[in-house]
């Protein structure tokens, strides 16, 4: 009987301390989520992989499908896979490539977005119509395609007169996928999140690439200032952290692939979305505003899982030897050239 009453003692001293102010706000810190950092910020920090399945265009076929049902993601996944492995096993000696598939990192699957599309707006899934006057500018990976400097996509060439004729990628200056908008490719789709009192820092794992971003109100640059990956300021939204991010320099596009880049990132005006959803995922979304590109906005959703690796230094100018290469080979090909037969 005394040990019933010392556990009713104790049962009700506990129930009297959840229920006074200093017991709810324990609680409320104990169940908080997302979790506060020592700034009361959302603690967003960490390693986070952005590697999907997920096409950053919506299949022609599925263009009033937004989302699949597991069993119909699983299935696009096993044949995304099964693709990948047939084309390898096609071309065993990999000397039509420039990687095989042990330096891929695209991800295994599409996590938990089951979306068809990374971009969500147009309705459509897909980039919209150019505006009057902006260019789709195409390389290829084979053969230089003509048209006129700046060159904008990551990939290939206009010419090789010299390094201002190769695309960004090549010439280190911007990575396959780190924009911003971040958006999945090859290989090295890493990031990290590291938060101050007054300033948030992304880093991309590919060409080493720091964004630092106050979030104490200071404005923009002036617009006369540009640069390649913008110029930054963000805020706190709730638990969002939210990135706007102007004064991009006009040999950027707004949007860069590989072998395309669609018009110039000179008056665009981007905003990134950060947040945790439920699962623990980094829900990360991007608004494109660039009406001197495109005929509407362009909205993209991904979500970043998140890494237990580290991310390393993408020393991209260190190991270079490309384009000297591609360069120097063209001007030996002119030197054959003009150098008469004996």
């Amino acid at each position: 009987m005394r040990s019933l009453a010392r556990y009713r003692i104790i049962l009700i001293l506990g129930v009297l301390v959840v229920l006074s102010p200093v017991g709810a706000r324990l609680l409320a810190q104990q169940v908080r989520f997302p979790p506060l950092n020592e700034f009361g910020q959302p603690d967003l920090q960490g390693y986070w992989s952005f590697g999907t399945l997920t096409p950053l265009q919506r299949p022609e076929n599925l263009a009033d499908k937004e989302f699949m049902t597991p069993q119909e993601a699983e299935a696009f996944e096993r044949g995304v896979l099964d693709n990948r492995e047939a084309y390898f096993e096609r071309e065993p000696s990999g000397l039509d490539i420039s990687y095989n598939d042990f330096w891929d990192e695209w991800g295994d699957g599409v996590g938990d977005n089951l979306r068809t599309s990374i971009i969500v707006s147009p309705a459509n899934g897909r980039i919209p119509e150019l505006s009057p006057g902006a260019v789709l500018q195409r390389s290829s990976s084979r053969d230089d395609v003509m048209s006129e400097r700046p060159a904008r996509f990551l990939l290939g060439g206009i010419s090789k007169d010299g390094p201002e004729d190769r695309g960004l990628s090549e010439r280190c200056l911007t990575g396959f996928n780190t924009g911003p908008p971040m958006l999945p490719s090859k290989y090295n789709n890493n990031m990290q999140l590291l938060q101050f009192k007054d300033h948030v820092v992304i880093v991309t794992e590919m060409i080493h690439d720091a964004r630092i971003i106050p979030l104490d109100g200071r404005p923009h640059m002036p617009p006369e200032i540009t640069q390649w990956g913008g110029n930054s300021r963000g805020h706190w939204e709730g638990d969002t952290l939210v990135v706007n991010t102007r004064n991009f320099t006009d040999k950027m596009a707004s949007i860069s692939q590989p072998y395309a880049a669609w018009g110039s990132a000179e008056h665009m005006h981007l905003e990134e979305r950060f947040s945790l959803n439920d699962n623990g995922s980094l829900v990360y979304e991007f608004s494109i505003n660039d009406p001197a590109t495109f005929v509407e906005p362009i909205k993209g959703i991904l979500h970043m899982r998140r890494s237990p690796d580290r991310i390393y230094e993408y020393a991209c100018h260190e190991g270079n030897y490309a384009l000297p290469g591609i360069l120097a080979g063209a001007r030996q090909a002119e030197a054959l050239a003009s150098d008469p037969a004996p």
